[in-house]
């Protein structure tokens, strides 16, 4: 194991309770937009310590990479969440890729891991889409998307591209947000049509190649049969006539027919 895995063992649980916590400082201000100072204070001071362990972490596994530049290349997402400022709109842009990076991190098989991030990009788009367009458009004196319920059902509507159009946003940040939902909502639905038109396929390949095998079996067999006939019909043919029996415990033959 090289010094970046052990690093990366080390840190994942950590990584994921920063995650969490993250998570938590993002929608309490939202949630509570009357609250006390203390509660944003909180909240915000809690958003940059996270940035900062972020950013430790990508450094120092920067710094503990064979390749560096292929690590640069090969963990774009490592990269955003850890350049996206703290600011506006991108914050949920930064909260997702903050999930994924901690879901990139767990060491899981691949068919799990597939799963999980299906499942957790559905409930994390959704809820966190609906917290980032709620606080979005509560100000906004033309909008009727002013409760978490409407939020929540907006976000729903949007991701299953259904769009019944009873709540819209009218903000252009809202609009750019919806476009983000829309086509995340495409992307998902691809990923879980590919994994189950893969799993069909790939259960069709298992059995092409079972019943291959099986008639390069049946085929070798088949052979072998015909080799044990030729040797047996070759036996025979170098036996005296009157040579008919079995050779007894002596070394003679018995049986009908001379000595």
């Amino acid at each position: 194991m090289t010094r970046l895995e052990r690093w990366e063992c080390r840190t994942q649980l950590p990584l994921m309770v920063l995650s969490v916590l993250f998570a938590v400082a993002y929608a309490a201000p939202i949630l509570h937009p009357e609250g006390s100072v203390a509660l944003l204070h909180a909240a915000w001071w809690t958003e940059w310590v996270v940035w900062a362990a972020l950013t430790c972490d990508y450094l120092v596994r920067f710094y503990l990479a064979e390749q560096r530049w292929r690590f640069v290349r090969s963990q774009p997402l490592s990269l955003l969440a850890v350049v996206l400022p703290l600011a506006g709109p991108l914050r949920l842009l930064r909260l997702v890729s903050t999930a994924v990076l901690a879901g990139q991190r767990v060491r899981m098989a691949a068919q799990v891991r597939l799963t999980t991030y299906v499942v957790g990009a559905v409930i994390g788009l959704l809820v966190f889409g609906s917290l980032a367009v709620l606080d979005i458009e509560r100000s906004s004196p033309t909008a009727n998307i002013k409760t978490l319920d409407d939020a929540l059902w907006w976000s729903f509507t949007t991701m299953t591209t259904v769009g019944y159009g009873d709540h819209t946003p009218t903000t252009g940040l809202g609009r750019l947000l919806a476009v983000g939902l829309m086509l995340s909502g495409i992307a998902l639905l691809g990923v879980v049509t590919a994994n189950i038109a893969a799993w069909f396929i790939s259960r069709a390949d298992a059995e092409e190649r079972m019943d291959h095998v099986n008639h390069l079996a049946i085929r070798e067999l088949t052979e072998e049969v015909r080799e044990l006939r030729r040797q047996v019909a070759e036996l025979s043919a170098t036996v005296p006539d009157g040579l008919v029996g079995t050779p007894s415990g002596t070394g003679e033959w018995t049986g009908a027919g001379p000595r």
